[in-house]
């Protein structure tokens, strides 16, 4: 049946009014003192590994700290803590609001939650973009996230519908931009950086990761990929640098946890904790 001119616009304005009634009562809603987006302008720069490291080091320097893996299509998070769902989820409940609480996973001292403890590791999300508003809500406000001093939020890459609502549903603390040695990388970052700009979220800093490799038999660091000149990176906006982390392949793991758990004493480690102190400053100002 097809719906007429005139019905299809009370239709979408209908819906319009309820995603902004969902907004006002969300945008003061926080599970902790600080929530923190972790964001990039595209894949493949290492954004779940440094929100990942940066939760554990928030946990070093005396925190209590949660991650909220909002990568609904791409949810990286349990892979990265060693856990997985063989089992398909076969009933999707996360729309019915207050009559279902979720429980974080507990994993190396921080509380985790993410659409890939609900579903099979092999299985899609079959959501709309009004589901993914529905199941965000959820994941913030239906979760017992009890007390928490830092909420890292994982976001997908990009300026999409996701990023969108994030800023509307969830009181952000600030957010930090993670890019990678790529003209692209900067390129695409510097469209984020608008995004949480237009919408008055703080950007607290940038993070240029797998930036040079550290040759491990000199010590030279090496790099392999061209600079980006100022003028054409995040950092031209007066984004601050916050971090550069080398290639390590110890950060990407080997069946032993997260850096921080498997290398705690490592060069790598401790540039991630000098990140966290860095972001507390931020957050604190």
């Amino acid at each position: 049946m097809q719906l007429s001119h005139r019905r299809a616009g009370r239709r979408v304005r209908s819906l319009s009014r309820a995603s902004l009634e969902w907004g006002y009562t969300l945008r003061c809603v926080s599970p902790a003192r600080h929530a923190v987006a972790v964001a990039s302008g595209k894949g493949g720069v290492g954004k779940s590994t440094v929100a990942l490291n940066l939760a554990l080091a928030l946990r070093d320097e005396g925190g209590r700290v949660g991650i909220l893996d909002a990568d609904f299509y791409g949810p990286d998070i349990p892979l990265m803590v060693n856990l997985k769902r063989d089992a398909s989820l076969k009933r999707w409940d996360l729309w019915r609001g207050g009559e279902v609480r979720l429980e974080p996973v507990e994993r190396y001292g921080l509380k985790l939650m993410s659409v890939g403890f609900l579903l099979g590791e092999r299985q899609s999300l079959p959501f709309n973009a009004m589901s993914l508003v529905i199941a965000l809500r959820q994941f913030i406000d239906g979760t017992d996230w009890g007390e928490l001093d830092y909420l890292v939020v994982d976001l997908p890459p990009g300026t999409a519908d996701l990023q969108e609502q994030v800023t509307q549903v969830l009181k952000l603390s600030g957010a930090l931009i993670v890019v990678g040695p790529q003209d692209a990388a900067h390129l695409d970052a510097k469209r984020v950086v608008e995004l949480f700009r237009l919408r008055r979220v703080r950007i607290l800093g940038a993070v240029e990761n797998m930036s040079g490799l550290v040759c491990p038999h000199c010590g030279e660091t090496i790099d392999v990929f061209p600079r980006v000149a100022d003028e054409r990176a995040v950092w031209g906006l007066g984004v601050r640098r916050l971090a550069t982390l080398p290639l390590d392949p110890a950060v990407v793991g080997n069946g032993h946890g997260p850096l921080l758990v498997a290398a705690p004493d490592s060069a790598q480690a401790e540039r991630f904790r000098a990140l966290a102190r860095a972001v507390g400053a931020e957050l604190e100002r």
